[in-house]
């Protein structure tokens, strides 16, 4: 089964580099599943139906998310129906769901969606505890994470902790693209971050001077989504009886944006 996981999709320069690139590497790799990391879709913050929809008819199959998949209001009450999911270790009561199992190539596999408490401002349950909770109630033998985390120790953490327990460990939430992608001692996928898609030429997808401006003067300031040329960031991962037998970093770049 192959795998090809896209870090987070960032406002409109995200979403038309996924047109631009998509359909060519499910080609190229003969992807089975498309995942992609949606909670930047609509403006840099959230997603709406609208933008769901779009990049659905496009080639994603589900989507994960993190904090900003409660930015948008309207979408909230939409979260248990679409293909969409939100961090496992959120408390009891919060809509939406933390894992799915999907069929792929005649195959289950199980997405499992999970938010980093490491220099994050939400109140989140224990991420760790929250997933050792949830694996013996899925049947799949294929299972990928992601873990929507700042600090690269707390994802690195998770990799090791749930090496062999899991298929593969992706990070997202940073938006750059780390260089260490792996294969885990005991057969588990793993990079500290997938990275994003979205503009080349800004500060994590967002428009630089607002941020260069804030860094200087401490002043708050209003995330617009940068333009320009896109850059087209994922992983393909293979996985075979639940182990992972490959893993490859993608980045590539798009006229569009």
């Amino acid at each position: 089964m192959k795998i090809l996981f896209i870090g987070d999709i960032v406002g409109r320069s995200g979403r038309n580099t996924v047109k631009a690139i998509l359909s060519r590497l499910v080609k190229k790799y003969e992807v089975d599943l498309v995942v992609a990391n949606g909670e930047n879709l609509a403006g840099g913050k959230g997603m709406t139906e609208e933008k769901y929809k779009e990049m659905i008819e496009k080639g994603i199959d589900y989507f994960t998310s993190g904090h900003h998949i409660f930015a948008q209001k309207d979408f909230l009450s939409l979260l248990d129906r679409l293909k969409v999911l939100r961090p496992l270790n959120y408390p009891a009561g919060v809509l939406g769901k933390g894992y799915v199992e999907l069929a792929a190539k005649g195959e289950k596999v199980a997405i499992i969606n999970l938010q980093g408490q490491v220099f994050m401002d939400e109140e989140t349950n224990n991420p760790f505890h929250a997933i050792l909770e949830i694996l013996p109630k899925i049947r799949a033998k294929n299972i990928v994470v992601d873990f929507h985390g700042e600090a690269t120790s707390e994802k690195q953490a998770m990799g090791y902790f749930l090496d062999g327990k899991v298929s593969a460990v992706l990070g997202t939430h940073t938006h750059i693209q780390t260089s260490d992608a792996q294969i885990l001692p005991r057969g588990t996928g793993y990079i500290t971050d997938v990275g994003m898609v979205g503009a080349e030429n800004s500060i994590l997808g967002a428009e630089k001077e607002a941020v260069i401006e804030h860094f200087l003067t401490a002043s708050p300031w209003r995330y617009e989504v940068a333009k320009g040329r896109g850059i087209f960031q994922a992983v393909i991962i293979e996985l075979k009886d639940g182990k992972c037998d490959k893993i490859e970093s993608i980045n590539e770049m798009s006229k569009e944006g």
